[in-house]
């Protein structure tokens, strides 16, 4: 008989009465009944909440995190058993022109509610607090203990110096280390998805490592996806403001500040963040100026004098600035030719025998070959200046001269120009 056949597995009823949360987790209560849930998945109290009493959180998103969700759940909890729930929420029929007994309430608890609305601010000031703590730990963290996930070299130290490393040597760069937090869980989850053979950034999945490996450099999937959401929590900037991304924080429109400012802003110059590398150590800085000081002062190379003194255009900045990334990336001192087995051997000699201001002869580095950036991710090409009147010297410019036209007789030039043969006749200009 054909009704007697088992078209899909089947399951035995689990034990009645077992709560669905393992013994000895973490967990929290249902605002209403004594059903608890794991604190860390948030959907199965919400969905219970919604199908068996009927409420319905707005934003819960905005509720801080998994850890202050409990929080939030308890005091509610405390708050509907000492006034009714009406009281606090707004009131939503469901087929409000069905038949009466058809008819369905739900309960939108909201931060409409001013009450709630204080609630979910001390929530986010509370959370908006661990962060910058456990920022300011990792910050002075000199035991920190990783590996590279594209060369599998070891790092011991502050955890900037394995961020400083991929950025510099595998173009991949996920931030400054300042504005990270929680850096190992983001590094745990960065290399677990690469050993899933997933690509960091268009998230497609590879037969093979190499394979992944080619298509991330060829199609220059070094970096993470910007619209991944699993990525917000490592950055501090998603902490700042109540309900806020990173994406809204930047896109702000500051309205006041346009109707205040003045017509004439050309004498204010705001230095604008590049996240450049040093040109002999993996020192960053957020503008160029900074960077440039931390070079003369750290190696005795003044990027700045450099380029005056030998009026280097835009162009020239760029050969210079591959050329010495290309020397240091080889451990090659430029000003003597001679090799070191690590960058920091090369640093060190380059301090002592002040050859970071040697440079060779201008046909060793003004070459073709230099136009194509050592490093794909270099912010400081990106910030070269080709204006002679930007921290350059005067008399310095290598400029062609520009001859003007003689237009003394411009009539006669008019009258006997080829153009007269090539438009029709009655044209004037």
């Amino acid at each position: 008989d054909g009704q007697d056949c088992i078209l899909e597995p089947l399951s035995l009823p689990e034990g009645a009465g077992r709560s669905g949360t393992p013994e000895g987790s973490p967990s929290v209560p249902c605002i209403f009944c004594e059903e608890h849930f794991p604190t860390a998945q948030q959907d199965p109290l919400l969905k219970h909440m919604i199908i068996e009493h009927k409420l319905v959180i707005a934003d819960v998103r905005l509720v801080a995190d998994f850890r202050s969700l409990p929080r939030y759940i308890l005091y509610w909890r405390r708050r509907f058993r000492e006034q009714p729930i009406t009281d606090f929420c707004s009131v939503i029929r469901i087929n409000s022109t069905a038949p009466l007994e058809e008819q369905d309430s739900y309960f939108l608890l909201c931060d409409v509610l001013p009450e709630d609305r204080v609630l979910r601010e001390e929530l986010q000031a509370q959370r908006l607090k661990g962060i910058l703590e456990q920022q300011q730990r990792e910050r002075n963290d000199n035991n920190f203990h990783g590996i590279c996930m594209f060369c599998d070299e070891e790092f011991l130290g502050n955890r900037s110096v394995l961020l400083n490393h991929m950025a510099r040597e595998h173009a991949f760069n996920i931030g400054l280390p300042d504005n990270i937090v929680n850096c190992g869980e983001f590094l745990r989850t960065l290399q677990r998805k690469l050993d899933n053979l997933q690509c960091l950034y268009c998230e497609r999945t590879f037969r093979d490592r190499s394979l992944l490996k080619d298509h991330m450099r060829k199609k220059q999937h070094r970096r993470i996806n910007p619209r991944n959401r699993e990525y917000d929590q490592f950055y501090v900037i998603n902490y700042l403001e109540l309900g806020k991304s990173w994406e809204e924080v930047q896109s702000e429109d500051d309205r006041e500040l346009l109707e205040q400012q003045e017509e004439d802003w050309s004498d204010w110059r705001v230095p604008v963040p590049v996240s450049a590398v040093c040109l002999f150590c993996e020192k960053q800085a957020e503008t160029t100026e900074q960077l440039c000081a931390h070079m003369e002062e750290a190696h005795g190379f003044d990027l700045l004098r450099t380029k005056a003194e030998l009026g280097l255009n835009f162009y020239e900045q760029v050969k210079l600035v591959n050329f010495i990334r290309r020397q240091v990336h080889q451990g090659r001192c430029y000003g003597c030719c001679t090799r070191f087995p690590s960058r920091a051997d090369l640093g060190a000699h380059l301090v002592e025998a002040k050859h970071a201001a040697l440079l060779p002869d201008r046909r060793t580095w003004d070459q073709p070959e230099y136009y194509f950036p050592t490093y794909e991710n270099d912010g400081l090409l990106c910030t070269l200046s080709d204006s002679e009147g930007d921290l350059s010297a005067p008399g310095q410019s290598r400029g062609v001269t520009v001859i003007s036209e003689d237009t003394s007789q411009l009539q006669a030039l008019r009258q006997s120009s080829v153009l007269n043969q090539l438009l029709p006749r009655g044209w004037e200009g």
